[in-house]
């Protein structure tokens, strides 16, 4: 079963491969201010590329019918909405590739 790396775990990597140069706190601070950027850009409708890694971007589902699965005789309606969609870029993608699990 493959390991969950949360932000904190990311920002102690982040901090013990660049050394002393930077502390925990000042990586913690740039990851953050990552995130931030990165969800005002897709909150405003922005495409986000981060070469070889991949691109955000928002995309519009449309509306559709569902069923109630304890009645399926119900139709229920459910909204248009948009939702982040992520696709990978070359070099995350053939990083992957070679993971077995």
């Amino acid at each position: 079963m493959a390991n969950t790396i949360t932000k904190r775990e990311l920002v102690n990597q982040i901090s013990a491969d660049l050394g002393s140069g930077f502390t925990q706190n000042e990586v913690l601070e740039v990851v953050q201010k990552a995130v931030e950027v990165i969800t005002d850009a897709l909150g405003k409708g922005d495409r986000v590329v981060i070469r070889n890694f991949g691109t955000f971007q928002v995309k519009e589902v449309k509306a559709k019918v569902g069923r109630n699965p304890k009645n399926p005789g119900k139709d229920v309606p459910i909204p248009a909405r948009s939702v982040v969609k992520f696709k990978v870029g070359k070099t995350l993608k053939d990083t992957v590739a070679q993971v077995s699990l």
